[in-house]
């Protein structure tokens, strides 16, 4: 059932999100970033359409995603472009509105909406989503960030191609889809979480089994009480505040759970082995 559920709101997503391109972006030739936007311009340029593009493109980049971060990450983002290409040859190109600037800003945050559901749910759209997340495997940078970042490349492309007006549409759009996508995939965000539980062990083991994250343990005492406790350290993501809270919840229901952001974290925090076995 999860896994329905997951690829069910990849689908929709994707769907989403050829929606955004063929009535928002490609009407005004407002395009994408990254190897969406190459696809774009392709498709403006040339008699093929740009969901064939977006499929060519993505293959060598895939490749390499399979390498780094799992087959099954992989498969959701094929499924993901294949959904997102097959979409844009059956959604008619239909100008909504005729203001590019309201089309730049509405396709920006639906594509952004779009896209961070989908790496929300262990996916991507292929071609630059891929390079920026295994970019933020090393660093702990935002994703969106990361994404407009190396899509401001495209920008450029299309200046020269186009016109420099619909290059600063472009960059507008890209830029308020790394809005949204921060927003919505909130990796980057690390939780400081502490736990005083009388059944320190079972919790201890419990989280350890799941969480994949180091742990510290201290001895504690109630001030009220002068019951005997278990204090437990660690620093989750946000995504990972989700599952944390019913694990905690499933061995000491009466566990005092504090939760803190974190500015910043320096050390081992096993980004790299994580995100393949949690990537939620």
């Amino acid at each position: 059932m999860d896994k329905l559920y997951r690829l069910g709101a990849i689908f929709i997503a994707s769907i989403v999100m050829a929606i955004a391109f063929n009535m928002f972006l490609l009407p005004h030739e407002i395009l994408s970033g990254g190897v969406t936007g190459i696809a774009m311009i392709f498709g403006l340029l040339t008699p093929i359409n740009s969901g064939i593009w977006l499929i060519l493109l993505n293959l060598p980049i895939l490749v390499i995603g399979w390498m780094k971060l799992g087959k099954t990450f992989i498969g959701n983002s094929i499924f993901s472009v294949a959904v997102t290409s097959i979409a844009m040859l059956y959604i008619p190109i239909v100008q909504v509105t005729e203001d590019a600037l309201l089309s730049s800003v509405f396709g920006g945050v639906i594509s952004g909406a779009a896209v961070g559901i989908i790496i929300r749910f262990y996916g991507s759209t292929g071609g630059f989503d891929v390079i920026g997340l295994l970019l933020t495997m090393k660093r702990d940078i935002p994703l969106g960030f990361m994404v407009f970042t190396l899509n401001s490349g495209v920008v450029f492309i299309s200046g020269f191609i186009f016109n420099w007006e619909l290059a600063m549409y472009t960059m507008a759009s890209i830029y308020i889809t790394g809005i949204v996508v921060d927003r919505i995939h909130t990796r980057h965000i690390k939780l400081s979480l502490m736990v005083v539980t009388a059944k320190g062990d079972e919790v201890k083991k419990k989280l350890l089994t799941n969480l994949y994250r180091g742990i510290t343990v201290t001895d504690g005492e109630g001030a009220y009480t002068g019951a005997k406790v278990k204090v437990l350290h660690s620093v989750i993501t946000r995504y990972e505040l989700a599952f944390v809270r019913p694990l905690i919840r499933e061995i000491d229901p009466n566990a005092f759970v504090s939760i803190t952001e974190t500015m910043e974290v320096v050390g081992n925090f096993r980004r790299d082995e994580n995100y393949k076995k949690n990537p939620m």
